[in-house]
C-alpha cells in the first residue's frame, strides 16, 4: 500500500537553490538575517545576499567553474550561509565536514570529492592546513586570519561580476555531505539543485514561518537537518537565526532566553535534557513556541515530559541525508499530528512498507521497512554505483533501511532499523569503519561493533573483540578514539572467543544486537 501526504498542493519552481533562497531576502533589506548567539554579531538580509554575491565572483576570479568541489570545515558561523551559496552561485558543489573529524577523515573527504578549495575558521586553521596536503586543494579561505590560508575579509573586498551560470536544476549537483546509508563506510550524497528547492518547498507548509520568527541554529550545518531545515529554510522563509559555533546546554538556554526564540529545532537528547536538567528552571524560555525533535527516534514519555515542563508545542519528524532533510513529519498547523509519531507524509512524497525478505509488500497494521519516493530523494551516491543501486530502485524508491508501522490515520512510527548504522547523539556511525580501525591493532585478530542501548545519547558504539595477545582494553578504547572523531569513540568493550558469522563471513550483527538487548534488561 502506498501512502501519501494530506497536503499536496506544492509546487517547485524549476530555478536553482541560491535563486530561490536569495529570493526572500532581497526584501528584507537591513534586517537581521543571522546573529552568532554568543557574540551577537550579526548579519543583514542584505549582507547575507552581498557576501554570497561578492564570494562568488571571488570564486570565478580564481578559476573555480561550474562542477567544482568546495569544502566547509567549519562549525555554525553566520558566513557559512554566504560560502554555501555563493559556491553554488558559480554552479559549484558544497561539501560539508564535520569540525570534529581527525585529520584523516578530513583528509579523505577532500580527496574522494577532489575539493579545489577548503573553507575553513581561525581554530580549525591548522588541522585544515594538515589534512589538505596532498589532497586536490589549491587554496584555504579562513574566516579571520592566519599563515597558509587567504582571508575571508579578502575576498569581500575583491570587484568583479557575478558570472552568469546556466544550471540545470534537476541536473547539477548543489550539494555533496556524507552519509552512510544503510550500511558501510561514509558515502557522499549527490544532491540536486532540485532536491534541495523541493525540499524546502515541500518544508514550508508543514511548518508554517513568519518573518517575526526566531530559530535557534545549535544543530551543525554541516548535518542535513541544520543544512537545510534550519540554515536554508530559515533564509528561505526571513527568518532570524541564531548561531551556535559549539554545543553547550547553559549558553543553549541564555540564547532562547536572551534572543527571545521562537521555535527551537532540536534532537532527542537535547529533548531529554530539556525534560530533566535543573538548569533549565533557571532561564525563561516562555518565548518558545515550537520545538522539533529529529535526526534519531524520540520516545512518547520524554516528548510529553519536555512539552510540560517547557510549556510549548513539539513535535517529531523523520528524514535523512539521501532525502535531502525529512519526508514525514507532524503538522500541527494543518491539524496532522499525533504524540509519540513521526507524522505523515511530507507534501509530494510516497511511502510503502516492504517486508526486507520477501520484498513484498506488509500487510496492513504490519511492520516493514520504509520505502519513500519523492522530488527530494537524492541522485545517488558519489562514484559508488553499486551502493547506489543497492539504496535506490529502478522506479525511484529509496529503501530506508528503517523499520516502522503506520496506523490506520496514517501517521508512522519508527521502530527498528534494517541497517546497521549507530545513532549517537544523532550522529550516524558506521560499524564498519569502527571494525576497520580495530582491525589494524596487533593484539586484534577479528572484531564487531554494535550499537548499545544509551539513556542520554541513544545508542554508544560496542565493540566485541577476538584477542591475538593480551592487552587491556581501555588500551584498545585509547587507540580507537585516537584515529577517529570524538562522537564515533568506542565506549564499551567485550572480549569474546569468536565472532558469531554466516558461512558467507558475514558478521551476524543482528544476533549481536539481540544478545547485548537481553544482557541490559536482566
Amino acid at each position: 500500500m502506498i501512502h501519501r501526504s494530506p497536503c499536496d498542493n506544492v509546487a517547485v519552481p524549476d530555478v536553482s537553490l541560491p535563486h530561490f533562497v536569495l529570493g526572500a531576502l532581497r526584501a528584507q533589506g537591513e534586517r537581521a538575517a543571522v546573529v552568532d548567539g554568543p557574540s551577537g554579531r550579526m548579519l543583514t538580509a542584505a549582507q547575507v545576499v552581498a557576501q554570497t554575491e561578492r564570494f562568488a565572483a571571488s570564486l570565478a576570479t580564481r578559476g573555480f567553474r561550474k562542477g567544482d568541489v568546495l569544502a566547509i570545515l567549519s562549525p555554525n558561523v553566520p558566513e557559512y550561509a554566504c560560502v554555501f551559496l555563493g559556491t553554488n552561485l558559480v554552479g559549484g558543489i558544497v561539501t560539508t565536514l564535520n569540525p570534529l573529524y581527525t585529520r584523516d577523515e578530513v583528509a579523505h573527504q577532500l580527496t574522494e570529492t577532489g575539493a579545489r578549495i577548503l573553507f575553513t575558521v581561525g581554530p580549525l586553521l591548522p588541522q585544515a592546513i594538515a589534512a589538505a596536503a596532498g589532497t586536490p586543494v589549491e587554496e584555504i579561505i579562513v574566516l579571520g586570519e592566519g599563515e597558509g590560508a587567504t582571508p575571508y575579509a579578502a575576498l569581500m573586498r575583491e570587484t568583479g561580476p557575478v558570472p552568469a551560470v546556466a544550471i540545470d536544476p534537476a541536473d547539477d549537483l548543489a550539494a555533496l555531505p556524507y552519509s552512510s546509508g544503510t550500511s558501510g563506510v561514509p558515502k557522499g550524497v549527490m544532491l540536486t539543485h532540485r532536491n534541495l528547492v523541493a525540499q524546502l518547498c515541500q518544508a514550508e507548509p508543514t511548518r508554517p514561518q513568519v518573518t517575526d520568527s526566531v530559530i535557534l541554529a545549535a544543530l551543525p550545518f554541516f548535518h542535513i537537518y541544520g543544512m537545510m531545515l534550519i540554515l536554508m529554510l530559515g533564509l528561505r522563509v526571513a527568518a532570524k537565526l541564531v548561531t551556535m559555533a559549539r554545543w553547550d546546554f547553559e549558553v543553549f538556554l541564555d540564547c532562547v532566553q536572551k534572543y527571545r526564540v521562537t521555535y527551537a529545532p532540536l534532537v532527542p537528547p537535547i529533548v531529554l535534557a530539556l525534560a530533566k536538567h535543573p538548569l533549565v528552571d533557571k532561564y525563561d524560555l516562555s518565548s518558545l513556541e515550537t520545538i522539533g525533535s529529529g535526526a534519531a527516534p524520540l520516545g512518547q514519555e520524554v516528548e510529553e515530559a519536555c512539552a510540560r515542563r517547557v510549556g510549548c508545542a513539539i513535535y517529531q519528524g523523520y528524514g535523512m541525508t539521501e532525502l535531502a532533510g525529512a519526508s514525514i513529519t507532524n503538522i500541527d498547523s494543518l491539524g496532522f499530528s499525533r504524540s509519540g509519531s513521526v507524522g505523515v507524509c511530507w507534501p509530494l512524497m510516497e511511502a510503502r512498507l516492504v517486508d526486507p525478505e520477501t520484498g513484498l509488500d506488509a500487510p496492513p497494521g504490519g511492520r516493514g521497512e520504509l520505502w519513500m519516493r519523492g522530488p527530494n530523494v537524492m541522485r545517488g551516491y558519489w562514484r559508488r554505483p553499486d551502493a547506489t543501486a543497492e539504496t535506490i530502485t529502478p522506479d525511484g524508491w529509496l529503501r530506508t533501511g528503517d523499520v516502522a508501522h503506520v496506523d490506520a490515520d496514517g501517521y508512522f512510527f519508527i521502530v527498528d532499523r534494517v541497517k546497521e548504522l549507530i545513532k549517537h547523539n544523532a550522529y550516524q556511525i558506521a560499524p564498519a569503519e569502527l571494525e576497520a580501525v580495530l582491525l589494524t591493532h596487533p593484539s586484534i585478530a577479528d572484531a564487531a561493533v554494535i550499537p548499545s542501548p544509551d539513556e542520554e545519547t541513544g545508542e554508544v558504539p560496542k565493540a566485541f573483540v577476538v584477542l591475538k595477545s593480551p592487552i587491556d582494553t581501555d588500551a584498545i578504547l585509547a587507540f580507537v578514539a585516537e584515529r577517529v572523531a570524538p562522537y564515533k569513540k568506542i565506549r564499551r568493550i567485550e572480549v569474546v572467543e569468536a565472532i558469531p558469522k554466516s558461512p558467507s563471513g558475514k558478521i551476524l550483527r543482528r544476533k549481536l544486537v539481540e544478545q547485548e538487548r537481553a544482557r541490559l534488561a536482566v
